[in-house]
């Protein structure tokens, strides 16, 4: 028979949220209909336009999806749940459902002379979302929820690098009032980072 799960429901739960998280990403995303095109010489400058929306989708797309890996592979490492967890979970997955409102608003004013606000709420929100993994591994470790020792040892890894992104996203918020532009292309770089970081751990777990 196979290995009962314990944290099936709170997966499926999760895995939906997240699903719904990444499809919202797309939905702002549009030609406006005040925009008047009349050949195809002004439907390429009209997709230009939109140009920082689908930048800012792909970005975000990015993190949620990076962020849906990590959270897998996390329950994958617990044999139970606690209520502290699914309440630090919960605090997580709030962080995660967030991330459309401050993408619309970067895609929309990033190029503008007032793109600080947009850049200022992006990179707080993946702030919180940091707070969100140390709420979720402090949890996962103080209620003694993982497997092993090595899966301990994978959670408190987890934590350290959610503690440097809070004080780096923490950093760039604030840098943001002045350097929105900069800030935005750091985020991108430090995300791009993560991805490929994160397919050169999942190659070496699979070889």
């Amino acid at each position: 028979m196979p290995e009962h799960n314990p944290n099936a429901r709170l997966e499926t739960f999760c895995d939906g949220v997240f699903a719904i998280a990444m499809t919202l990403l797309i939905v702002d995303i549009k030609i406006p209909s005040t925009v008047e095109i009349t050949n195809t010489g002004q439907f390429w400058v009209a997709l230009n336009h939109i140009t920082p929306s689908i930048v800012a989708f792909l970005l975000s797309f990015t993190i949620i999806f990076i962020t849906w890996v990590n959270h897998h592979s996390t329950l994958k490492s617990l044999s139970r749940t606690s209520t502290a967890f699914i309440y630090a979970n919960g605090f997580l997955l709030l962080t995660v459902v967030v991330v459309p409102f401050p993408t619309s608003l970067l895609g929309e004013h990033l190029l503008t002379d007032h793109s600080a606000p947009a850049v200022i709420l992006y990179d707080s929100t993946l702030g919180l979302q940091a707070l969100g993994w140390i709420l979720l591994c402090t949890a996962a470790t103080k209620g003694q929820l993982t497997k092993n020792e090595t899966s301990r040892r994978a959670v408190l890894g987890d934590r350290k690098v959610a503690y440097l992104a809070l004080a780096l996203y923490s950093l760039c918020a604030i840098i943001a009032f002045w350097l929105p532009r900069y800030i935005a292309i750091v985020t991108i770089i430090t995300w791009t980072f993560w991805l490929l970081y994160g397919l050169t751990i999942r190659r070496q777990e699979k070889d």
